[in-house]
């Protein structure tokens, strides 16, 4: 993979985008799990860059996670790196992206993950795959944006439109966007799920699905309409009341073969527009997620651990005192920020938090990330301004190997309330019940569905609201979990796992790679 500068035409205008290979989107990668991947990345482009393989369990092998000084420094201009990793267990619909700054703008591509040689699907073989990637693009150079909001911290400019590349029986969809959820439908077809973030799911038929940045959703169609064009069609979900969003609408069209050849130029029949949702409606997003369920009764973690609660939500930093007003551009002169548990996360510079980790680097991180919320408060309802300001720091939560762990992710309405898909590197975790409000332990663990709870990589906490997943810390590194809206991964809306070490080779980090990027 060579990541370079390309000159690609959107909107009308030509921009020098960063690009891997020349290509927009990045190229796709098919594997067959149980496969090893050896991908040398070489940096010809003018910023640092690493690169995530997004759901990737990475047993042992955290070197090649990719977060920006979480797993490795970055690979700076003219340097390179080799990305070593093997697929287990996992088949269905990945992706890899930067996760550099908002370089994953434009650097990402899709993972497909083919059952092993001799096994097969466990749905009718498609007669035909593709990938379908849903994207966000700006009509200015994405890494300007965020540098004009981290120096005025307002909110960065939305995306100027959404963009689909793909097409046919089995769909993989891929919601590559930066800070906007999607709405996804192709007119007159319905979609069978069958799978999503490289877990596959009991299947269900429904006509609109949606994707939080990061998620994939894997649905078979069948061509069984009339011979014509048919517009496939994306569109925010803006859950965040009164906030700023691109709403602009994408397309791209489904033609069948035996479709009439279209008119001359100007008699042309219009494709048919599918309905979509009101771009606030989270009624169809609940029925939606709440569908989701693993193909067969599977092993939840029922003994727990650790009992975990993170708030995840918004906040505002009052101006600090050597600061202009030109930096201070937020809602009444203030700075955005976001936090976990009233931490907001900053990533260290010198080192890779993994690194120092290794190598017992002290003064990089410390391990007191709060197992609760410092203080208990009405999370969702009317919150009292003295808990708008989180405290920075680079706080990790220390796991025994093998620990049996459930984290309640808690919505807040610090500012504004909003849908946040949470993204766990290293790890898949089963999501055990989603509710509304503030989560009560005493009446909402009545909900948790510990039979067949789906799998997934990133769960979208629903807005005003809460989910609880569990997993077994099986994996040895260090994990960040943050928000997938990068606007808020930015801000600090993270935090990150210290998986010990178990017992013999097999439950223990590897060492790290002798080209392992320097800071």
């Amino acid at each position: 993979m060579q990541i370079q500068a390309t000159p690609v035409k959107r909107l009308c205008k030509t921009h020098n985008t960063i690009t891997v290979n020349g290509m927009f989107p990045g190229p796709t990668l098919e594997v067959n799990n149980g496969d090893t991947l050896v991908v040398k990345v070489v940096n010809k482009a003018r910023y640092n860059v690493t690169i995530h393989w997004h759901g990737v369990r990475q047993m042992r092998t955290a070197w090649a996670d990719g977060p920006e000084f979480v797993t490795q420094c970055p690979i700076r201009p003219g340097a390179s790196y080799t990305y070593r990793f093997t697929i287990q267990g996992q088949e269905g619909t990945l992706w890899w992206h930067a996760h550099s700054s908002w370089l994953r703008a434009t650097v990402y591509g899709a993972l497909i993950i083919h059952p092993k040689e001799g096994s097969s699907y466990p749905f009718t073989k498609p007669k035909r795959e593709t990938p379908l990637l849903l994207g966000e693009w700006w009509d200015a150079n994405p890494i300007d944006v965020v540098r004009q909001a981290t120096r005025t911290g307002a909110a960065p400019n939305v995306s100027d439109a959404y963009t689909i590349n793909g097409e046919t029986n089995l769909i993989r969809v891929i919601n590559a966007g930066l800070n906007q959820p999607l709405f996804f439908t192709i007119a007159n077809h319905k979609f069978t799920v069958v799978g999503a973030d490289a877990s596959y799911l009991k299947p269900f038929t429904i006509s609109v699905i949606e994707l939080g940045p990061g998620q994939t959703t894997d649905v078979l169609i069948n061509g069984d309409q009339p011979p014509a064009r048919y517009y496939i069609a994306a569109r925010a979900y803006a859950s965040a009341p009164s906030a700023p969003f691109d709403n602009t609408t994408t397309t791209a069209i489904l033609e069948y073969k035996s479709a009439p050849c279209p008119a001359k130029k100007g008699l042309a029949t219009r494709p048919v527009m599918p309905p979509l949702p009101a771009f606030n409606d989270t009624n169809t997003v609940t029925a939606f997620t709440t569908k989701f369920r693993s193909p067969r009764k599977v092993e939840v973690p029922t003994e727990i651990d650790e009992n975990l609660i993170f708030t995840v939500g918004l906040g505002l930093n009052n101006c600090p005192k050597n600061f202009k007003s030109s930096q201070c551009q937020g809602p009444n002169g203030t700075r955005f920020t976001a936090s976990m548990n009233n931490v907001s996360f900053v990533l260290p510079s010198n080192f890779s938090l993994l690194q120092a980790h290794h190598h017992g680097i002290p003064g990089v991180f410390t391990t007191d990330f709060p197992a609760n919320p410092p203080q208990k408060f009405d999370y969702t309802g009317n919150v009292s301004r003295s808990l708008w300001q989180p405290a920075p720091g680079t706080k990790l939560y220390r796991l025994k190997f093998g620990s049996r762990v459930q984290v309640v992710l808690q919505g807040t309405s610090i500012f504004t309330v909003e849908n946040h898909p949470i993204h766990l590197h290293g790890y898949d975790f089963y999501i055990v019940a989603e509710g509304f409000g503030n989560f009560n332990p005493r009446t909402d663990t009545s909900k948790f569905n510990l039979v067949d709870p789906p799998l997934r990589n990133t769960a979208s906490v629903p807005v005003g609201g809460w989910a609880v997943i569990r997993f077994v810390a099986d994996n040895p590194g260090v994990w960040i979990m943050h928000c997938h809206l990068d606007v808020h991964i930015s801000w600090g809306l993270a935090m990150a796992f210290l998986v010990e070490n178990g017992v013999g080779e097999l439950e223990t980090l590897e060492a790290p790679p002798l080209d392992l990027p320097q800071c």
